[in-house]
C-alpha cells in the first residue's frame, strides 16, 4: 500500500496553492465523504512499556481511535486487531473479534498499559504467528486483502527486530514504524517496509502523535476517479482528486455558489488589487534544507500572481527570536525580482516568536509607508513549524479586526490551536496543517467553488489552467522533499 500521500476574493493562483495544503492536512476534522477505504487486515502493535506514562498511553489510544474512525469496518471490509506489549505480549483483541466500528472503539478505550520492558521483536513475532494467523481468519480472506501492521514504540528494544521484521515482510505483511521521543531510529528503519520514507514516522512526543492519524487515514483511502465513473453532479467540468472531485466551468462561464452549476460571464473587469505579505518561520527547528524548500514554495506562489503596481504586490518578513523584514510591499515590481530576493533570503535559525512577528505585520507591513495601497485587499500568509514562544492572541485578533485576510499554514510540530487563532473566518477555510511534507502531493479541490465569487466571478481566469500548473509545481516540490528525506536517512545510517 503506497501512501496517498478556504475563502473570499483573493488571487486565484494563491488560493489554489493554499488549497493544496488544505488537503494534505485534511481540513480540520474533515475527510472526504466520497473516499472509501480498501479492505485490510490491520493490526496495531503498541508499546506500553514502563517509559510510556499512563497519560501518554491515552494519547496512543486516541491515535488508534482516529485511524479506526476513518475506516470502513466490517467482516468483509477492514478488520482491526490490537497487540499490546512490554516485557510480555498481550493480544487485546484479534482481527475477528469486532465487526463494527463502535465495538472496536469501545474495545480500544478499555486497553490498559502493561508497564514493564520493551520486547518489540517478540511483539512482531506474535503478530506473524498469532494475529495474522489462519486461526484468526486472515488466511481465509482474499489474497487481494492487504495485511498491515503499525508498530508504535518510544524506546530501544530489549530484543532483535531485524530478522523478525524481514520474516513478516516476506509473508506479505506491510510494516509501518512510528517512533516517539527518545526512540532508537535505527530500530524504526529495521522494522519498516520499503520505501522507508513512506513507512517510518517520528514525533517528538506523544502529545502530537494524533496528528499522524491523518497520514494513515489517507493511506487506507481508495483512489477512485469519480469523474470517469460519472459519480458526480457537475454541470460542465468535473475535476477528479483521490476519492473526491470538484466542479469547474468551461471558458466563458463561472461556477455558481452551489459549486455545481455554471453561469455565463457578463463582464471581465480583471483581477483585484492585492497586497500579500508572507510571514515565515525561520527558527532552528525548520532546518536549513527545509527552509530552502519553503523559499521555493513561496516562489511557486509568486509565479501564479499577476505582479504589477495595479494588481498584486508582495512583501516578505522572516522571524525567529526577532523579526526581520526581508523586503516591503512594492519594492519589487516583477516576479523575477521578487523570486531573486526570496532566494537570497538567509536563514535566521533561532527561536519562534510568532506573536512578535504578527505584531510587526499589524504595525508595519500593511502601512502606506511600507508600500501598502489604500483600497487593496490585505492578505497575510503565516508559515510556522512549531509552538510560539510568546503570546499570539492579541496581535492575531488585531490583524483580523483591521480586515486583513489571514491564512495560517502549519507543518510538523505546529500547534493547531495557534493556527486557528491566527486564521480568518471561516477558520476551517483559512488554516492548513500537514504532519508530513511527503503528503504534499495530495491536492484537494475544496476551495475551487469559493474562488472569485464574492465580487466579480469573471475576474478569475481559467481555474482549470491554474489547477494544472499548481499540480505540476507541487509534484516537483514533492520529489525534492523525498530526495531530502532520503539523503537524511543515509546520513542517519552513517551516524548509527
Amino acid at each position: 500500500m503506497r501512501l496517498l500521500s478556504g475563502a473570499s476574493l483573493v488571487p486565484c493562483g494563491l488560493l489554489l496553492q493554499l488549497q493544496a495544503l488544505c488537503t494534505l492536512g485534511l481540513a480540520p476534522h474533515a475527510r472526504g465523504q466520497l473516499c472509501r477505504t480498501r479492505p485490510t487486515d490491520l493490526v496495531f502493535v503498541v508499546d506500553s512499556s514502563r517509559s510510556v506514562r499512563p497519560v501518554e498511553f491515552e494519547k496512543v489510544k486516541v491515535f488508534l481511535s482516529q485511524v479506526i474512525e476513518s475506516l470502513d469496518v466490517g467482516p468483509n471490509a477492514t478488520r482491526v486487531g490490537v497487540v499490546n506489549y512490554a516485557s510480555a505480549v498481550k493480544q487485546e483483541f484479534p482481527l475477528r473479534a469486532h465487526g463494527s466500528k463502535a465495538s472496536l472503539l469501545r474495545a480500544v478505550r478499555r486497553i490498559q498499559p502493561l508497564s514493564t520492558g520493551t520486547m518489540t521483536g517478540l511483539a512482531i513475532q506474535f503478530a506473524i504467528t498469532k494475529a495474522f494467523s489462519d486461526t484468526e481468519g486472515s488466511g481465509a480472506r482474499s489474497p487481494d486483502i492487504s495485511k498491515v501492521a503499525i508498530v508504535v514504540t518510544d524506546g530501544r528494544p530489549q530484543d532483535s527486530v531485524r530478522d523478525v521484521s524481514a520474516q513478516a515482510q516476506a509473508r506479505g505483511i506491510e510494516l509501518f514504524a512510528i517512533g516517539v521521543g527518545r526512540v532508537d531510529k535505527a530500530t524504526l528503519r529495521q522494522i519498516a517496509s520499503e520505501p522507508q520514507e513512506e513507512h517510518v514516522d517520528y514525533v517528538e512526543s506523544y502529545s502530537v502523535i494524533e496528528k499522524l492519524s491523518r497520514k494513515f487515514q489517507e493511506a487506507f483511502c481508495v483512489v477512485s476517479d469519480l469523474c470517469a465513473t460519472g459519480d458526480h453532479d457537475c454541470e460542465q467540468v468535473c475535476l477528479s482528486s483521490p476519492g473526491s472531485y470538484t466542479c469547474a466551468c468551461r471558458e466563458g462561464f463561472t461556477l455558481n455558489s452551489d459549486g455545481k452549476t455554471c453561469n455565463a460571464c457578463s463582464s471581465s473587469s480583471g483581477s483585484s488589487a492585492t497586497d500579500l505579505v508572507f510571514l515565515i518561520d525561520g527558527s532552528k527547528s525548520v532546518r536549513p534544507e527545509n527552509f530552502e524548500l519553503v523559499k521555493k514554495f513561496i516562489n511557486q506562489i509568486v509565479d501564479t500572481l499577476d505582479v504589477s503596481d495595479k494588481l498584486a504586490q508582495v512583501g516578505l518578513v522572516q522571524y525567529s527570536s526577532s523579526v526581520r523584514q526581508e523586503f516591503p510591499l512594492g519594492r519589487f515590481h516583477t516576479k523575477k525580482d521578487i523570486k531573486a530576493a526570496v532566494r537570497n533570503m538567509s536563514y535566521m535559525e533561532k527561536g519562534t516568536m510568532t506573536g512578535a512577528a504578527l505584531k510587526y505585520l499589524v504595525d508595519n507591513s500593511f502601512t502606506v509607508s511600507s508600500g501598502a495601497r489604500p483600497g487593496a485587499q490585505k492578505v497575510g500568509i503565516v508559515f510556522t513549524d512549531g509552538r510560539s514562544q510568546d503570546y499570539i492572541n492579541d496581535a492575531a485578533k488585531k490583524a483580523k479586526e483591521l480586515g486583513f485576510k489571514m491564512f495560517a499554514v502549519g507543518v510538523g510540530n505546529a500547534v493547531e490551536d495557534e493556527l486557528r487563532e491566527i486564521a480568518s473566518e471561516p477558520v476551517a477555510e483559512h488554516y492548513f496543517y500537514t504532519a508530513d511534507f511527503k503528503t504534499i502531493n495530495q491536492i484537494g479541490k475544496r476551495l475551487q467553488k469559493k474562488i472569485c465569487v464574492e465580487e466579480d466571478p469573471c475576474a478569475c481566469e481559467s481555474i482549470v489552467k491554474f489547477q494544472t500548473k499548481v499540480e505540476r509545481l507541487l509534484q516537483a516540490l514533492t520529489r525534492k522533499l523525498e530526495a531530502v528525506s532520503k539523503r537524511l536517512a543515509v546520513l542517519e545510517n552513517r551516524v548509527v
